[in-house]
């Protein structure tokens, strides 16, 4: 069955700091990671296209993101970085569109997650942004936490017009094995129609070296009854996935997963495939421009 990645990251620790990495637990993902090793590792994991996703508040990461994606067999689309707040964020949307790749541009994302302010989402600049993002045809990928979620909540309702896409369906406390509030917030999240969500993230949500398939399902349960199939996609959240494990068998999880869920073979290629086709435009037609 056809896989489209709908979520992972490169970087080059020679052309930008990032900070992020300094920390002692994530020594092991404390290194390059370029198209070439991300191909090897999802030609295993059966996987054929892929999103390339935002992983620094910067600008000329977007720009060359969208280089590397044009030159990409892979690469199908880009979530890159713009700021939301700055007053002229039209012409940065239309800058970035007008560089090399700029037609791979389907997205913006912003760390939310580390944000001190858990109603960042309902600023006023940050939602005026938002409308932008919307008015240049780009959806909104949501980085949030379970205490995020009620003002992406507000922003998803204030915004129809805007199209989202909810990552790593909230960072649920998977290791602990609780399910509220995260589930609730997130039932009502997923009531909203212009909200995709993304099966991502989730192995480092659980014990990085106790995880399985049971500890996740619940979690897996929650989504799949909130989203349905045609508004659930995979992403693998590869590098960052290895803290946990390998890229092959986080998608080997999923499958087995969505088989046991006792979903039809159409919709298991909705979740593996045919979301992320829709939701980031990635037809043929859209590879030929």
């Amino acid at each position: 069955m056809t896989v489209i990645d709908a979520h992972h990251h490169l970087w080059d620790l020679t052309s930008r700091a990032h900070d992020w990495l300094a920390a002692p637990e994530v020594r092991p993902i404390q290194r390059d990671f370029s198209p070439a090793d991300y191909d090897a590792t999802a030609g295993e994991a059966g996987i054929s296209r892929s999103v390339l996703v935002q992983v620094l508040a910067d600008a000329d990461e977007t720009r060359d993101f969208l280089a590397v994606a044009a030159a990409s067999q892979t690469i199908g689309a880009v979530v890159g970085w713009a700021d939301l707040t700055r007053p002229d964020l039209p012409k940065e949307l239309d800058a970035l569109r007008a560089s090399p790749g700029g037609e791979l541009l389907r997205g913006i994302r912003h760390l939310v997650q580390a944000e001190p302010d858990p109603a960042w989402l309902s600023r006023d600049d940050v939602r005026e942004g938002l409308r932008h993002v919307g008015e240049a045809g780009l959806g909104y990928d949501l980085l949030v936490t379970p205490v995020q979620l009620p003002a992406a909540i507000d922003t998803v309702r204030a915004l129809p017009e805007v199209n989202f896409v909810l990552d790593h369906l909230a960072k649920p406390p998977i290791e602990s094995g609780r399910l509220q509030p995260w589930a609730d917030l997130l039932g009502t999240l997923a009531a909203e129609p212009n909200v995709t969500a993304k099966l991502s993230g989730m192995i480092t949500e659980a014990g990085w070296t106790t995880w399985d398939a049971a500890a996740l399902r619940p979690y897996v349960d929650v989504a799949l009854e909130a989203f349905g199939p045609a508004r659930l996609m995979f992403g693998s959240d590869w590098p960052v996935c290895l803290l946990a494990g390998t890229l092959p068998a986080w998608t080997d999880t999923a499958r087995t997963l969505l088989a046991d869920a006792g979903l039809s073979a159409a919709d298991q290629a909705e979740i593996l495939s045919g979301t992320a086709t829709r939701v980031y435009r990635m037809t043929q037609e859209s590879y030929d421009v």
